[in-house]
Formats: C-alpha cells, sequence, structure tokens
C-alpha cells in the first residue's frame, strides 16, 4: 500500500482539508473559508450537493456531506464509498496531502478513511511505467479529534492485511508457486511477529495427505502446507481458533479442464481463500489480539500434466477416508478436507475454512455476499453475521441437511467429489463437513475474491474479501 496514513494532533492554513459534515451543521466554515465561499457552501448543500472542492488562499478544502441512512451499516457503507468516491476529485487536481476532520453528528470517520484506503489501492508490479501510474494522493493525515491514534492504527493494519491479500490474488502463477506463497507467508509473519512452519512435499507425503498429493500430480511444481500461529501470552482463549484456506495457485481444471474465457483465465485467484487467512493473521498479529490463532493453507496448482490424478481415481485422505474422483475441477475441496484434519490435532475451539470453491456459490449470491455453512452454536454464527453487516461482507447461510451428505455417496469408495448438478455449493460443504469434529464454519466466497469489472473501493480484480469481516469477528470474540 503506497498511501501514508498519520495521525494529526492538529491542523494550519497551510494544510489541505477534507471535511465531514452534515449539511445543516456548518458552523466549522467560517474557521476555514471566507465568507464569500462559506456561503457558497451554504447554498451548494441546500440545493443537494454531497462533494465540493473549494480552493482558498493557501490551500484546498474537500467537504463531504455524509448522507443520511436509518440502517447502520448501509450508512457504514455509504461513508466508505463516498470516501472512495472522494478520490477522484483528489485524483483530478493532483492533491499529494489531505487531513481529515469530522464535524459531522455522525460518527463515521473510520468508515470514511476505510474507504479512501482501500479505493487507493493498486497493483502497479507488472507496468514498466509504474511512477507514471502511481496515484497522486501521497499522505492521508486524520485528526486525534476525529479519530483516535489507536482506532486508525488498528485501521492500518487491518487495510494492509487486506491490501496483501488483494497483492497475493492478483499475482499470477509465473510468480505464485505454492512454494513463493509459502515464502510470502513466512515474510509476512517476519513483518508481523507470527511463526510460520512451512511443509514441504516429503512431509506431505509422510503424513499421506491423499488429498493435496492427488491434486498436486499433474504439476512441476511441489505442494507446500504452511501453518501460521499467532499466540500471545495474554491470549483469552485456552483452545486456538484455526483458519484454513484453500491455496489453488492455479485451476485450470486438470483433466476435467476448464474453458479459458471468463473461467480459467482467472484462476490465478483461485487462492483467493488462502489470502483471507494470511491477511487475515497480519492483521491480527500486527493489532496484538489476545487470541490464539492459528492459519493452515495446502497448497497446490491443478494441471492435468505429467501424472495427473482422472475422473474415476479412488484416493486416500489424509483420515484415510477414501473418495472416489469424479470430477478433478472439485480439487479445491480434496486439499481443505486433509486440513480440515489436520486441524483435529491442536483440539480448537472454532475452526474456520475460506475458499473460492463453486460456481454455484457464486451463482446463488453474485458478488455482494458470501455463503457460510456450520454447525457452530447460534450465538457464533449471530456474532459472525453482525460482523458481516458491520464491514458489509454480507452473509447467506446454506444449510447442512443431512440429506444433502447422501448425494455424496460413491458406489465404490466411501465418499465422491460432487454430489450431481443441483445445491453444488452446499454438497462442496458437506463434503468438507465429513472431515471436521469441532464448531466450524465454512465460507464460500467465489463470487466476491475476484471482480471483473470495478465496485467502489473493492476495486477491480482481487478484492481481498474476507479479511476485514474475520478481524472484525476475532476482534470483537
Amino acid at each position: 500500500m503506497n498511501l501514508a496514513i498519520t495521525s494529526a494532533n492538529t491542523v494550519s492554513g497551510k494544510d489541505n482539508l477534507l471535511v465531514l459534515t452534515d449539511s445543516n451543521k456548518l458552523d466549522w466554515a467560517k474557521d476555514y473559508l471566507s465568507p464569500s465561499i462559506a456561503t457558497y457552501l451554504k447554498k451548494a448543500c441546500e440545493q443537494g450537493v454531497t462533494q465540493l472542492f473549494l480552493p482558498t488562499e493557501k490551500s484546498i478544502v474537500l467537504v463531504q456531506v455524509l448522507k443520511k441512512e436509518k440502517n447502520k451499516s448501509t450508512q457504514r457503507e455509504q461513508a466508505r464509498k463516498d470516501g472512495n468516491e472522494i478520490l477522484e476529485i483528489i485524483e483530478r487536481n493532483k492533491i499529494k496531502e489531505v487531513t481529515v476532520i469530522n464535524h459531522a453528528s455522525s460518527d463515521l470517520t473510520y468508515d470514511y478513511v476505510e474507504g479512501m484506503a482501500l479505493g487507493s489501492y493498486q497493483f502497479l508490479k507488472y507496468y514498466k511505467d509504474a511512477e507514471n501510474k502511481k496515484n497522486a494522493l501521497e499522505k492521508l493525515r486524520v485528526l486525534k479529534s476525529s479519530l483516535s491514534s489507536e482506532r486508525l492504527e488498528e485501521l492500518k493494519n487491518v487495510v494492509k492485511g487486506t491490501c496483501k491479500a488483494r497483492d497475493l490474488i492478483n499475482e499470477p502463477l509465473s510468480y505464485l508457486t505454492a512454494e513463493k506463497l509459502s515464502e510470502e507467508a513466512v515474510a509476512l509473519g517476519k513483518d508481523a511477529n507470527f511463526d510460520v512452519e512451512v511443509l514441504h512435499k516429503d512431509k506431505i507425503t509422510t503424513l499421506k495427505m491423499g488429498g493435496l498429493l492427488a491434486v498436486n500430480k499433474g504439476s512441476v511444481d511441489p505442494p507446500t502446507f504452511s501453518i501460521l500461529e499467532w499466540k500471545p501470552k495474554n491470549a483469552k482463549n485456552k483452545k486456538p481458533i484455526i483458519l484454513v484456506g484453500k491455496g489453488v495457485v492455479y485451476d485450470t481444471g486438470g483433466l476435467s479442464l476448464k474453458p479459458t474465457s471468463n473461467s480459467m483465465d482467472f484462476m490465478k485467484s483461485d487462492m483467493g481463500g488462502a489470502a483471507v487467512v494470511l491477511g487475515t493473521m497480519y492483521a491480527v498479529a500486527k493489532n496484538k489480539l489476545p487470541l490464539h490463532v492459528i492459519g493452515l493453507v495446502p497448497s497446490t496448482d491443478n494441471r492435468p500434466g505429467k501424472n495427473a490424478y482422472v475422473p474415476g481415481d479412488v484416493i486416500t485422505m489424509y483420515d484415510g477416508t477414501t473418495v472416489e474422483v469424479l470430477n478433478t475441477d472439485a480439487e479445491g475441496r480434496l486439499i481443505l478436507a486433509d486440513a480440515l484434519h489436520y486441524a483435529k490435532s491442536y483440539q480448537p475451539e472454532l475452526v474456520m475454512d475460506f475458499a473460492t470453491l463453486t460456481g454455484s456459490a457464486a451463482r446463488a449470491v453474485g458478488s455482494q455476499a458470501l455463503v457460510y455453512m456450520s454447525n457452530a452454536k447460534e450465538s457464533v454464527k449471530k456474532k459472525m453475521e453482525a460482523s458481516g453487516m458491520a464491514t458489509y461482507e454480507r452473509l447467506v447461510e446454506f444449510p447442512t441437511w443431512k440429506e444433502y451428505g447422501e448425494m455424496l455417496k460413491s458406489d465404490i469408495a466411501d465418499l465422491r467429489n460432487i454430489g450431481g448438478s443441483n445445491a453444488g455449493a452446499i454438497t462442496a460443504g458437506k463434503f468438507l463437513e465429513h472431515f471436521t469434529d469441532y464448531p466450524w464454519i465454512h465460507f464460500d466466497i467465489a463470487g466476491s475474491a475476484f471482480l471483473q469489472s470495478s465496485d467502489s473501493y473493492r476495486g477491480k480484480n482481487g478484492t481481498g474479501v474476507g479479511v476485514r469481516l474475520i478481524f472484525d469477528f476475532l476482534n470483537n470474540y
């Protein structure tokens, strides 16, 4: 993230200001604007203008009139979108620094700055003229009286975790192999002071992680299994909370080959679940949450080369379950299943898995929500849904009825890896549930992890969806 975000104790007449205000609360204007410009501001607000660019003798004053919403979560989301929208004015006028001050009655500074920070994200690594493409805005200061330095620091770390997740999703396979993903985890651990252990192919083979090894059979690159751990001395939970992320760094579909157009060409994003885990672990550790949290990331690419596994194969999973593979493009659940079984060794308090798992989930809820399935207590699910509304990474619960599990019965093995043409997102979740014996929440983020067109502060391409949601949940756990 190129944008520097800092707290400010005071402002001077030379500072460019971004003032958050109500349309009928403009007493502050006399402190920053001439009488004539203040009069212009009042008339503009009366006419319904919500964003203004007001040049003064020594600086610029940007004004954001915050919209009133009855629903708190909708109001917070609108503030984020407003924050993203003001960037257009800032960029158009090549403003390099701005200080945010809240004179509105609503306490929406956090959300507004969050929208600005996330909206300013850029992935310029592969442009030869990257310097020329950089945003004009370099420094964003926030007055401490509008947002405490502690809250701002928390926000910066969550934004950075989200942007790191975006970076990883946007990286092509030519850089981000399974081994490189594990190296990225190690680097984040050093930055945020959490521990990382990487299991390589020899160890994965010794453990007999049959799902991960089967998917990897068609690849020239070895798999990895990364274990990330944040365990502060003041952890409130005796048993760890575990995050599991699907790390398929590229998915061709294997021998069940995907079509290229609008499918395989975006499959560098199939490790979006792993990105959630890495980004969340970063935010948790940097903000020193008093929780013991572990991240598990099984990783490989899925290709049709070498001795690739084929439809009709029977593989033995890490827990001993035999699985009839009827579609090699249903590979994410195979590597996640091994990780979910591995999680049992920690006797966890709660396990959450994240995956761009099914087109079925994407078709059901589009890009505006995440599908989830769970056997956790209702109180836990309610807290998670509250975090979904707070961050506007909203959740739709799909059922875990036993009848869906019946659809996974095989004629020759314990399970088959697909359930049929209907209820694909649910049967995928039921497959994963088989490998759990603890409170569990499954998130299918296929519709929202990677966007082909821009969506406000979420941007285009990798969104980092899930990081803000899970951090909010853990922060209020």
